[in-house]
């Protein structure tokens, strides 16, 4: 398994972003297995010639994600993301099932505030 990252200098998403949504994406598809050791910022930066600040920053928002994990000096690996990010949605929509409650909203209502969000998440 290898880590393919290819970066779009005429794309409107910033390459930290880029690297980010491509190391997300081939972890969530199993191209990139669990325990999988990710390259070294330094290294990973050369080699796509990135700065290193651009890495550590798509490394840094992978990790809040729960896709990947740093283990100090023995390296970033692909982190076990799928169970960490199901348990986080269910916890935010845990969460905004009672604020609507709180806010007397029907369920209905919810629902449709839900799905509109997600249309504009996804299509955008």
């Amino acid at each position: 398994m290898t880590l393919k990252i290819s970066l779009d200098a005429d794309s409107g998403s910033a390459p930290y972003e880029q690297l980010r949504a491509q190391i997300s994406e081939q972890a969530r598809a199993g191209a990139l297995p669990v325990g999988h050791r990710l390259p070294t910022v330094r290294g990973l930066a050369e080699e796509l010639g990135l700065a290193a600040n651009t890495v550590a920053k798509a490394y840094r928002a992978l990790e809040g994600d729960g896709v990947i994990e740093t283990r100090g000096r023995n390296g970033t690996f692909v982190a076990a993301a799928g169970d960490a990010a199901r348990r986080e949605a269910a916890g935010a929509a845990q969460a905004y099932a009672e604020r609507v409650q709180r806010l007397g909203l029907g369920r209905a209502e919810a629902t449709a505030a839900v799905e509109a969000a997600l249309r504009a998440a996804y299509e955008a």
